[in-house]
C-alpha cells in the first residue's frame, strides 16, 4: 500500500520547514483582519471597492504572509496583533509576567521581542533598555512595576505607543516622558509604569537621531567639512 504522504516519485507531499509568515492562518486570524479592514473602511481609509477586494482575499487567505499584506498600509487598532516584518507569527504569544532584575549590569529587550502583559523591573546601579521600535505587540496595555536605585530604565518608543508614569515615588531621581499624542492619533500600546526611583531615572522617547559621521584623519588634516548626517 502506498504511503499517503508520498507522491508517485517517492517524495513527500508534506511542506519543508517554513518561516513565521508562512504558517497557516486560522479562522480567528482571518476574522481579526476582516474586522481591521472594516474599521479602516469606516474611517475612510479604504474605498468600497478596496474593502470588497480585501475582504475576499482575507477570507480565502491561507498564510500569515497573505493576511499581513492586506493590512500593511493600515494603522493597527488597539488589541490587534502587530507583528513586524520578519517576526515569527507563531512566537507572538505574550507571557503574563516577565521579570528583569539587574544589579551593577545591563539588560535589554530589542528586535522582534514579544511584549508581555506585565513587566517586573528592578535596577540597582545598572541599566535596563526596552526597545519597542520592532517589538511584537499583542495587547493594548503593558503594566510595568519598576524599582530603580542608582540606575536607569530606558523605553525607546515608536509612533502609537503612549507611556504613563503618573504613579511613581521619586527620591533624588527623575522621570522624563514624551508628550502624549494628539487627539485622533491611533494608540497601539499604552505602557503604565508604577513603582519608585531613588537616585536614578526613568526615560522614554523615540530613538535619538543618527550622529553625523566623523571625519577621517586626512579629511581633518585638509580641513574638509564633515560628511552629512545619514537620514533616519
Amino acid at each position: 500500500m502506498a504511503d499517503p504522504q508520498s507522491n508517485r516519485d517517492g517524495q513527500s507531499d508534506l511542506p519543508a520547514a517554513v518561516t513565521g509568515e508562512q504558517f497557516r492562518a486560522s479562522h480567528a486570524d482571518r476574522d481579526q483582519v476582516v474586522e481591521l479592514l472594516r474599521v479602516a473602511a469606516g474611517d475612510g481609509r479604504l474605498s468600497a471597492e478596496e474593502l470588497d477586494d480585501r475582504l475576499e482575499r482575507a477570507l480565502t487567505a491561507r498564510t500569515y504572509a497573505e493576511l499581513t499584506a492586506l493590512t500593511a498600509d493600515l494603522p493597527a487598532t488597539p488589541g490587534a496583533v502587530v507583528v513586524p516584518p520578519g517576526a515569527g507569527a507563531a512566537s507572538a504569544t505574550p507571557k503574563d509576567l516577565v521579570r528583569i532584575h539587574v544589579r551593577g549590569s545591563s539588560a535589554s529587550r530589542d528586535g522582534h521581542w514579544v511584549v508581555p502583559k506585565e513587566l517586573d523591573v528592578k535596577v540597582t546601579g545598572g541599566a535596563v533598555t526596552l526597545d519597542f521600535t520592532e517589538a511584537v505587540i499583542t495587547q493594548p496595555l503593558l503594566r510595568v512595576t519598576a524599582e530603580v536605585k542608582g540606575g536607569g530604565l530606558v523605553l525607546i518608543t515608536r509612533p502609537g505607543i503612549v507611556v504613563d508614569a503618573g504613579d511613581i515615588a521619586l527620591d533624588g531621581g527623575g522621570v522624563s516622558l514624551p508628550e502624549p499624542p494628539g487627539p485622533g492619533v491611533p494608540v497601539q500600546l499604552r505602557v503604565e509604569i508604577t513603582g519608585s526611583v531613588r537616585g536614578g531615572a526613568i526615560t522614554a522617547g523615540p530613538p535619538p537621531p543618527p550622529r553625523r559621521p566623523r571625519r577621517t584623519f586626512w579629511q581633518w588634516l585638509r580641513r574638509a567639512p564633515r560628511p552629512p548626517a545619514i537620514a533616519a
